[in-house]
């Protein structure tokens, strides 16, 4: 580290250069690299999947917009059997129809099933006044990610507001309740996330006394922005996930956050120690410098070992997100050394005229924020924090305690992780108000339910007999109907002997019920109808899929991680006890979160108080793989930077609890600051509407809170102590294999930590 600090400070107007240009082109382009993102879900080989490719590929019917419920509801004392309403009702569909255009040969883009259409009168509820449609539009074209459909957006024109026989009608299903609650929900997470981390930033800046505290976001936006301008390379020769920006944005704030916060920190001591600016930048690198690198490459393998899970779209975050932490990692310790260079000694003080320039803050805000133990004055940066010096004591004098409050909570949270239900979460869940809530509660009220929001779609090939599949599929339990469409637009192309059948199902997709369904449906209409083919896709089966393929290699991804992550800190520090803490808290701090999840949100013990939201039933797809990458790299991080501290004083003590109180009294500012840095841009992220976005956001946000306090600050010093010299335990072979020198339990006696030592 020490030449790479030189070297940078040799050519720092050359480094300073680069890094500009880099981010001006990223900023430049950084639209372009999300409109290349893919929205592809596809688990190759798995029926779901498979089949729904097909039915896209033949009939125009998208593969991964959920179905549109246009529902109808007439007046008081009119019926579907009242004179002219079913021509009405026809009528209606017809205008629904020509909102797509044709695709292909002259087939409409937009189709429609409804109790016009089919005659069935399970789409229509028990007193004659409600019925609901099954509408399907065409897959989006190549775009950004979160642009919604053309034809969405004419169907909703049309629908809601519309009045058919005197009625009501309004437009629904699962698409509709997230959209008509939050718009356009990808590029506002990006924002509000960064848009959160500004204002956290800029709290601590005040707070630190001392503009370095801005420098975190300076090396987050290059960090940020070189990751894209990378990864619009990538997207020139493979497909790249849209979920990749969102890692970028999250993950990429906190690391860079982090590593220059730790750098900056240990910039701040040296010099507050004497030593000349340049000198304390090369001492800050070799000691500081090397956590970073040792931790950024932790994180990044981790996130590399996506790619052992077969799906192709978690393969490219599991390579673009090797880029995060590297990057991060590269920026940090090359351009930041050039700030720290060109700001030398005058940002250390805060220049006091201007502090209190704005009238409304109290004179006395400042001397009260520079009090407590969490931000001590600046100008005794040679001595560790009063506070947490004073808290690792209490944690040494009760460590059994500590330990065992610690493991309490963690259990009360990690225990109800066990019975996360993954997938899409209920309707009532996903919005409060709009037309789509009222569609929806049209529906609930007249006992109609949401069977229409994610329909089976059914291949039938060969020869099969689609009315025998048809009639198959209604006699599974759970189902509500089955119908062969015969509309506009659901004859075969030319040439293609095959037919779609739809099924509705009155269970939740995501049940013990609803998964068994599935395996129901596809058993039942495999013998139905003759020799043939006949095959089950829709959004149900994709995500019984998706779940299926993702999750059931869960563990060998975390294994994997395991393995990986204790080898490198084995070798970091120099130990066998250490890494295996490190690796086995980090799971429990990901579990943790999960449990989080769970009792707030899929149980409802929260979402109902604090946000009005009732509860989800399942946590969403995605959310779990995205609470893990991003608590995996973040407890790393926070792991990485204490433990090292740990170790560097150990090896100049040889005294495990006076290593213990100086490492807390040095790191523990830096970590509680660096995750309320994130807890704030996260807290203000889950004031989004939405629920999805709620239950990503708050998960995060504490889980991220959890970590940095429960585990970090309270549980790993109180083990470190318990385990008193065996904490650096590492036998000659294992040693050898790491290339690293045998390090033997030195003996030590327990004895208090005397203040002039820390």
């Amino acid at each position: 580290m020490g030449r790479i600090s030189h070297f940078v400070l040799a050519h720092r107007r050359w480094v300073g250069l680069f890094w500009l240009v880099v981010t001006v082109v990223g900023i430049a382009t950084v639209s372009t690299t999300t409109n290349r993102l893919s929205t592809a879900y596809s688990v190759p080989g798995r029926e779901g999947f498979e089949t729904s490719a097909k039915i896209s590929a033949l009939y125009g019917i998208s593969d991964e917009v959920e179905a549109l419920v246009p529902v109808v509801q007439l007046p008081p004392g009119t019926t579907v059997n009242s004179p002219g309403v079913l021509d009405q009702l026809k009528a209606f569909d017809q205008k629904i129809l020509q909102t797509g255009g044709t695709v292909g040969s002259g087939q409409p883009a937009v189709k429609v099933i409804s109790y016009a259409s089919t005659g069935d009168r399970h789409l229509v509820s028990g007193d004659g006044r409600t019925t609901y449609s099954v509408v399907t539009v065409p897959n989006p074209p190549p775009g950004n990610a979160f642009d919604v459909p053309k034809q969405e957006k004419a169907v909703r024109a049309l629908v809601n507001g519309a009045t058919v026989a005197g009625g009501t009608a309004r437009l629904t299903g699962i698409e509709e309740l997230v959209t008509n609650t939050s718009g356009n929900e990808g590029p506002s997470l990006l924002l509000e996330t960064l848009a959160g981390g500004l204002g956290a930033l800029a709290i601590l800046a005040f707070v630190f006394a001392s503009f370095v505290a801005f420098v975190p976001i300076i090396i987050a936006i290059v960090g940020i922005m070189t990751t894209f301008l990378i990864i619009l390379g990538i997207t020139t020769f493979a497909d790249v996930s849209f979920i990749v920006q969102f890692l970028v944005a999250l993950i990429g704030l906190g690391v860079s956050i982090d590593y220059s916060l730790l750098l900056v920190t240990r910039w701040r001591e040296e010099r507050a120690n004497g030593l000349a600016n340049d000198d304390a930048i090369h001492k800050a690198m070799a000691t500081a410098g090397s956590a970073i690198v040792f931790s950024g490459t932790t994180v990044g393998i981790g996130l590399l070992a996506l790619v052992v899970l077969p799906v192709p779209f978690l393969r490219s975050i599991g390579y673009a997100g090797l880029l995060i932490p590297v990057v991060s990692v590269a920026v940090s310790i090359t351009l930041l050394p050039v700030i720290l260079h060109s700001i030398g000694g005058a940002a250390v003080r805060w220049p006091w005229r201007y502090r209190f320039s704005l009238g409304f803050i109290p004179l006395f805000v400042p001397r009260l924020l520079r009090r407590l133990a969490m931000f001590p004055n600046i100008r005794r940066e040679t001595h560790a924090s009063p506070g947490w010096v004073a808290w690792a004591r209490g944690i040494l004098r009760r460590r059994w305690i500590a330990a065992g409050l610690a493991v309490a909570a963690l259990a009360v949270l990690v225990v109800p992780a066990t019975h996360i239900t993954v997938g899409t979460p209920v309707a009532s869940a996903l919005a409060q108000s709009g037309p789509a809530r009222q569609g929806l509660d049209m529906l609930e009220s007249a006992g109609l339910g949401t069977a229409g929001f994610q329909p089976h779609m059914l291949l039938v090939s060969g020869g099969k007999d689609p009315n025998a599949v048809a009639t198959a599929a209604a006699a599974v339990p759970g189902m509500v109907t089955a119908v062969v469409p015969t509309g506009p637009g659901w004859s075969a192309p030319p040439g293609a002997d095959t037919s779609v059948v739809v099924g509705l199902s009155r269970l939740e997709p995501d049940s013990s019920d609803g998964r068994h369904q599935i395996d129901a449906l596809r058993t039942a209409v495999r013998s139905a109808g003759g020799p043939g083919t006949a095959t089950v896709g829709g959004s149900r089966a994709g995500s019984a899929d998706f779940v299926s393929a993702v999750y059931g290699n869960f563990p060998l991804m975390i294994g994997l991680v395991v393995v990986i992550t204790f080898i490198l800190l084995a070798r970091a520090f120099r130990s066998l006890v250490l890494p295996l803490k490190a690796v086995v808290l980090n799971v429990i701090s990901v579990a943790a979160a999960y449990g989080i999840l769970v009792l707030v949100w899929q149980d409802g013990h929260g979402s109902k108080q604090i946000f009005g939201i009732d509860a989800t039933g399942a946590i969403a797809e995605w959310i779990p793989l995205m609470v893990f990458a991003f608590l995996f790299g973040l407890s790393m991080d926070y792991e990485v930077f204490i433990l090292s501290r740990m170790r560097e004083e150990y090896d100049a003590t040889g005294n495990t609890d006076l290593a213990i109180v100086r490492a807390m009294g040095r790191t523990g500012r830096l970590v509680t600051s660096a995750a309320l840095i994130l807890f704030l841009a996260f807290i203000a992220l889950a004031s989004s509407p939405g629920a999805i976005i709620k239950t990503f956001a708050t998960g995060l946000a504490a889980g991220i809170l959890l970590d940095a306090t429960v585990i970090r600050m309270l549980l790993v010093p109180a083990l470190v102590s318990l385990f008193g010299r065996w904490n650096w335990w590492l036998p000659p072979v294992p040693a050898s294999l790491i290339r690293v020198r045998p390090s033997l339990p030195k003996t030590e006696r327990r004895r208090p930590v005397l203040p002039q030592e820390v």
